[in-house]
């Protein structure tokens, strides 16, 4: 029956509210106050797990390509450079530097066995994969403006190496100065320094060159880079300090599971 002005309805009952909505709300923000607090006191598990070991894994297999072909061969490797470039910080022409170092010592040292990615970790540590300072690579891998070390005159933490080019390298005509993106000296370029982009010359400020003859000092220092004791000779020969070792290891393992250190 539907009420009328004669025929009001009826007046209804008033009930207490129940108090349960407001326990459960204060049980809930208590769950998620909870939570939050174990999220922040409990370090949370990197998404990937960096590796341990040594020799630090050989990251994404690097294709095959014409290395004998013209021009800067380390260009082929651009649609395996610039997928994972920007996941792991790097550059893609000084990935394509590294990778290609790796193809060309595959072939000409196979008993070596050194993995791009150790280069990725010596060029990150060295100078940033040549951007230290404001540097850049261009299409061709030369790094400007061009990096130079500290003089080493034998200060805290320095070895003293007098003058070995007359500055013609370095710039530096009284002490040698640590050169390009991957920091050689200058006697060891001139040993080891070789052509990797096919203009001619060996470049201690092009990544490619730089590179590679990275790649040759280590394979000579270290002999078979795939086993322990082959890596860390090769590494303690580059820059003899286990701290520094470590510090490329831990990038290079990075790299090797595709993240950035």
């Amino acid at each position: 029956m539907q009420p009328t002005a004669t025929n009001p309805p009826l007046p209804q009952p008033v009930r207490p509210r129940s108090p349960w909505p407001r326990l459960l709300f204060g049980v809930l923000a208590a769950v998620v106050v909870l939570a939050v607090a174990v999220s922040i006191l409990t370090p949370s598990e990197p998404p990937i797990p960096i590796p341990e070991g040594v020799p630090p894994g050989a990251g994404s297999p690097v294709p095959a390509i014409d290395v004998d072909g013209p021009g800067r061969t380390a260009a082929q490797l651009r649609d395996w450079a610039e997928p994972q470039a920007e996941a792991m910080g790097i550059p893609v022409v000084a990935l394509e530097a590294y990778g290609h170092a790796a193809v060309v010592l595959a072939r000409s040292r196979p008993d070596c066995g050194l993995a791009w990615t150790t280069l990725a970790g010596i060029g990150s540590v060295e100078s940033r994969h040549g951007r230290h300072g404001g540097a850049r690579a261009d299409d061709n891998a030369s790094v400007s403006p061009p990096i130079r070390g500290v003089p080493l005159d034998g200060g805290p933490g320095l070895a003293e190496i007098r003058d070995t080019d007359g500055g013609r390298l370095d710039g530096d005509p009284v002490l040698d100065r640590a050169m390009g993106p991957m920091q050689f000296i200058p006697e060891t370029w001139v040993r080891w320094g070789a052509d990797a982009n096919g203009d001619g010359v060996a470049d201690p400020d092009n990544l490619d060159d730089a590179a590679l003859s990275a790649g040759l000092y280590l394979c000579d220092r270290g002999g078979d880079l795939t086993t322990a004791e082959g890596w860390t000779a090769a590494l303690f020969a580059y820059n003899r300090s286990t701290d520094y070792m470590a510090l490329v290891r831990d990038r290079a393992a990075a790299y090797s599971v595709g993240v950035r250190p």
